[in-house]
């Protein structure tokens, strides 16, 4: 059931949420189990918008090699534990063959997720951000540059 003041995106990620504690069968009693969903959900979106990451980089999306312009690949993913105020957490970090690609999100030898970062990753999400608000968000805390492109791709896959 929708709140009264809540946005579609909000009300869409609540019944999401809850479909999700129902097929997982998972029950909340204390603040480890918040911490635990958190963690979850804060890898995910981060591995969804790494390898949305690569696909701009690259030119193509996973298993598009019709519109594949480039001799460079995807080559698979190193894992990497990622420190956050949740806990640990394991992000799979896509690579490309050629050794090319930077992350921007996560850069490489970071393995702090700030609790800034994190509430910006979670409030993207959570509001429904056009992909401009985004960038300059990105632009603005992280000194992160990340193309339109690239951040609406990111937020259709999430």
């Amino acid at each position: 059931m929708a709140r009264k003041n809540d946005s579609p995106q909000k009300a869409a990620m609540r019944e999401m949420m809850r479909d999700y504690l129902k097929k997982n069968d998972v029950s909340i009693k204390s603040g480890t189990d918040v911490n635990s969903i958190m963690r979850d959900m804060m890898s995910v979106i981060l591995e969804g918008s790494l390898d949305e990451e690569l696909d701009e980089e690259l030119g193509y999306s996973k298993y598009d090699y019709r519109n594949k312009d480039t001799v460079n690949s995807r080559n698979g993913h190193s894992q990497k534990t990622m420190h956050t105020s949740y806990g640990d957490m394991d992000v799979a970090i896509p690579r490309d063959r050629n050794g090319e690609y930077e992350p921007q999100l996560i850069k490489k030898y970071q393995n702090t997720v700030t609790q800034d970062m994190e509430e910006k990753i979670l409030s993207m999400y959570a509001k429904g951000m056009t992909t401009g608000d985004i960038e300059s968000h990105m632009r603005e805390l992280y000194d992160i540059d990340i193309s339109d492109s690239t951040i609406s791709r990111i937020t259709d896959k999430i």
